[in-house]
């Protein structure tokens, strides 16, 4: 049997691909940033074939790492597994590969203007998808494409055209063309996929304007999706077995495998999840529901609950490059310590408009409560503090919908190794915090569905049995200190909001 299994993370900002063994550790890994594209305010796109190209690049280096370290990888791995930034898609000819435009990202408010305007449906929508009507899901951004795209549409019908979120692009790229598929989470994020029926939706597509034609098929989270081939850094013959959107993953790989079990990731947007079992919970308090997994071989799904801001760690960035104020964003802690409080600045990240349980896509960033004595440190610990507040609305409103409160929240993702803002966190939640040894859960995710996928790893026990425990933040702050600066933020909440 073969040792290893390739974990392909493509993420909103950068790739990455790790090697695992079979006890879950990562034996090597590299990430790859990848170009922004801004062509309007509020527009944010990726262009397909360099993300294409930071595949190639991460998966040759993570394989030259392990042999360098005396791992013989490249012609061990068992199985790969893809985990991706949900919602973001692309078009693409079905003969050359070759995308017609730009992928749009998830982050894009473009189509503000449609979902604003069918504001009315999306009672409609919701009892089909579990999603509320907003330019996050992908349905209003394939519209747009194949509206404004010269002779798109008029392709799509013909069946020339196949459209897919990343996952759907990379298997597509990874099999040479022959299989275009996603799996259920991936599909249940696109505003077109029915999580009730477990199809897609005909009424769906006829709102939205998408030919079926242009859908790929959607298959379980775990179990073979085709094998690679025709590519020159990988051989032929591996197996993608296991796909999930990069929360849900993070999901799995926080072994959040029973009801009521929840995780929060902390990267370029912050998102909650919390697994609800087998049967889907509808949010009365600004909550989405979406499909958490499928396993291969099952037919029932587990579904969860999810909250999302879709600006978390990508606020410490905007310090770093647009503001200057720290070199890399790793020394935000540092300065946002030289304070113990904010001195009344509120900084509310909303730069691409108000996630959960907000929606409000016309909304924008705001710092206010500057003094002639505020400095870059205040607004340093601010814009930690703006990205744990955020959480604490969507915990609130989850516990609301579930009517019972959490006693802990699993946390990962590249800003939960800062320290002071897990401890933030923890104070501001009411809850402990607790940090696993590895934080890179949309990886282990991938790589756990995979596994399962192909017996690699036999049953979720075993996949429990790796998850370990690094560090945990317990509450120090009291219940008045804590709600008089939930109050504050509240009033900063209201201040940013159009609707």
């Amino acid at each position: 049997m073969k040792n290893y299994v390739l974990a392909i993370d493509q993420g909103t900002t950068s790739t990455r691909a790790a090697i695992l063994g079979s006890n879950g550790n990562i034996v090597a890994s590299h990430s790859q940033e990848f170009p922004q594209i801004y062509p309007k305010p509020g527009w944010v796109e990726h262009n397909p074939n360099e993300i294409w190209k930071t595949v190639e690049l991460t998966v040759e280096k993570a394989i030259s790492k392990a042999h360098a370290d005396g791992l013989q990888v490249r012609d061990n791995i068992a199985c790969i597994g893809i985990t991706n930034q949900r919602e973001t898609v692309a078009v693409w000819d079905r003969k050359t590969s070759e995308p017609i435009y730009n992928a749009i990202v998830w982050q894009c408010r473009r189509t503000a203007p449609f979902c604003i305007k069918h504001k009315k449906k999306e009672p409609w929508i919701r009892k089909k998808t579990g999603l509320v009507l907003d330019p996050y899901f992908s349905a209003t951004k394939i519209s747009w494409i194949l509206k404004n795209v010269k002779g798109a549409l008029q392709r799509a019908k013909k069946g020339d055209l196949a459209l897919g979120t990343m996952d759907s692009f990379l298997l597509w790229k990874l099999t040479g063309g022959e299989v275009h598929a996603t799996d259920v989470t991936n599909a249940s994020r696109t505003s077109l996929y029915n999580i009730f029926s477990g199809k897609w939706d005909p009424e769906l597509l006829k709102f939205f304007s998408v030919p079926k034609s242009l859908l790929p098929n959607v298959m379980p989270s775990s179990g073979t999706f085709g094998l690679t081939k025709g590519l020159h850094f990988l051989p032929d013959g591996i197996p993608i077995s296991g796909i999930a959107g990069d929360q849900q993953s993070a999901l799995f790989g926080q072994a959040c495998f029973s009801k009521g079990e929840a995780k929060c990731t902390y990267g370029t947007g912050s998102f909650l999840l919390m697994n609800t079992g087998d049967k889907p919970v509808m949010s009365k308090h600004g909550m989405l529901t979406t499909i958490a997994w499928q396993l291969k071989g099952q037919k029932k799904v587990t579904y969860a609950l999810e909250g999302s801001a879709f600006i978390c760690g990508a606020a410490v960035q905007w310090l770093r490059d647009n503001m200057g104020f720290i070199e890399k964003s790793s020394e935000v802690e540092d300065l946002a310590r030289k304070v113990d409080h904010t001195d009344g600045v509120e900084f509310v990240p909303s730069f691409t408009g108000l996630g959960a349980p907000y929606w409000d896509p016309e909304a924008r960033a705001m710092i206010s409560g500057l003094s002639r004595g505020s400095k870059r440190e205040h607004i340093a610990r601010a814009c930690l503090e703006g990205m744990a507040l955020q959480n604490v609305d969507l915990l609130k409103a989850m516990e609301k919908d579930l009517k019972k409160k959490m006693t802990i929240l699993k946390v990962d993702g590249g800003a939960s190794g800062n320290d002071l803002l897990m401890q933030i966190q923890s104070d501001f939640l009411g809850r402990r915090v607790i940090r696993p040894k590895q934080v890179e859960t949309t990886v282990l995710g991938a790589a756990f569905l995979a596994g399962l996928g192909i017996g690699f790893w036999s049953s979720l026990s075993e996949i429990q049995k790796n998850w370990q425990k690094d560090r945990e933040f317990s509450v120090t702050w009291s219940e008045k200190k804590r709600q008089d600066r939930i109050r504050r933020w509240h009033r900063a909440i209201k201040s940013v909001m159009v609707r």
